[in-house]
């Protein structure tokens, strides 16, 4: 089900009554193609929940359109709408076996719609086996771990046959390991049943790991739609690129002089076709090339050996971090007690941003991702 979003806005009263409201999602366009997996990325309170109450018809919106397919829903009660929805909090009725809060949602239908008692039964058993807790039908919610409430919440929202699946927040109360293995298995489960779902988390290793798009939200506002690869590479601004990536991307105070990048007076690599000027220069971690004689020189804190990786942590007069870290295949050594490292730079993996507007700089040819 290809899922429209047509100039969506939500405003809220502001508390303080004098006050101006408050605009949680801001014109809002967005085309979900059918049968693909849709992370919706943003810090806190960028209004991705409240995008998600909106295509689910718990919020209604202050204006713009949404559609499921062909068919106008912006004005469609949630219980018509044909969702499932996953909260972050499981909302499993505790009381009830895992069979029981399974069923729930089937037994609540009404008129032709509900199906018979073997048919409930029969479409409760294939959603628990499509989340692999079949051997648990019999237990109640306390009787599970969190990975399996999580699962218990997933078979709920399935066995409605939803042409869209919403999950809100579905790993945050999960710990690492379990939430590796869930987000894989939401994947897997997806990818099974070919449902159009919309994942929304501030994690942008969730996002990137299983997403066929992302959506990076800030303030209401969709700051780039892609490929999660294609955004990492190509981010739009600033914002962008600061969101995505651990480590983090590092950032510094430059100045392109004769078509030259200059950081802290050091020429670090060319700049073509850019006009002379401040800009901040964001260098992705995994773009440093250890050189004794590399034009770009930091100075050195610590080495830290992670496995296949070397961490080299240092840091720079110019850097808008606190330090800077530069990934190093395991193989190069590095002596701790060096008091400078010098580095050359992977063109792809160097962008330059506008200081002012924080859009970022297009260059011809050499600098910044896929031109």
């Amino acid at each position: 089900m290809k899922v429209v979003l047509q100039n969506l806005t939500k405003r809220f009263p502001n508390r303080n009554k004098k006050g101006a409201d408050v605009i949680a999602v801001n014109n809002f366009s967005l085309e979900i193609p059918d049968g693909k997996l849709i992370g919706l990325l943003g810090s806190s309170g960028c209004g991705k929940s409240t995008c998600l109450n909106l295509i689910s018809g718990l919020e209604k919106p202050t204006a713009g359109k949404i559609f499921f397919g062909d068919d106008d829903v912006t004005d469609l009660p949630p219980e018509n709408r044909g969702v499932g929805l996953v909260f972050q909090n499981y909302a499993l009725y505790p009381h009830l076996t895992v069979r029981q809060n399974i069923l729930f949602p089937l037994q609540n239908l009404k008129g032709a719609d509900r199906p018979s008692k073997p048919e409930m039964e029969k479409r409760a058993l294939e959603a628990a086996k499509l989340v692999q807790i079949d051997s648990l039908m019999d237990r109640r919610p306390n009787e599970l771990s969190g990975g399996q409430q999580q699962r218990v919440a997933i078979a709920r929202a399935l066995v409605k046959m939803p042409r869209v699946l919403l999950l809100d927040e579905p790993l945050s109360n999960l710990d690492a390991r379990l939430r590796l293995q869930t987000r894989e298995e939401i994947r897997r489960i997806q990818r099974e049943t070919g449902i159009t779902t919309v994942f929304v988390t501030h994690d942008q290793d969730e996002a990137m790991s299983i997403s066929d798009l992302i959506v990076i939200m800030n303030a209401g506002v969709i700051n780039q739609v892609g490929k999660p690869q294609d955004v990492y590479d190509d981010p739009a601004n600033l914002f962008v690129a600061k969101f995505l990536g651990t480590p983090g991307i590092n950032l510094f105070r430059g100045k392109v002089l004769n078509e030259q990048l200059l950081i802290g007076g050091e020429s670090v690599m060319p700049a073509k076709g850019i006009k002379d000027g401040p800009v901040i220069a964001g260098i992705r971690p995994e773009g440093f090339v250890l050189n004794p004689q590399g034009a770009f020189s930091c100075t050195l804190d610590r080495v830290e050996v992670m496995g296949r990786d070397t961490s080299i942590v240092s840091h720079h007069s110019e850097s808008l971090n606190d330090t800077i870290r530069s990934i190093i295949p395991a193989e190069n050594t590095v002596d701790p007690d060096v008091g400078t490292v010098h580095f050359d730079l992977k063109p792809a993996k160097v962008f330059l941003f506008d200081p002012e507007s924080e859009v970022r700089i297009p260059v011809a040819g050499s600098l910044g991702g896929r031109e």
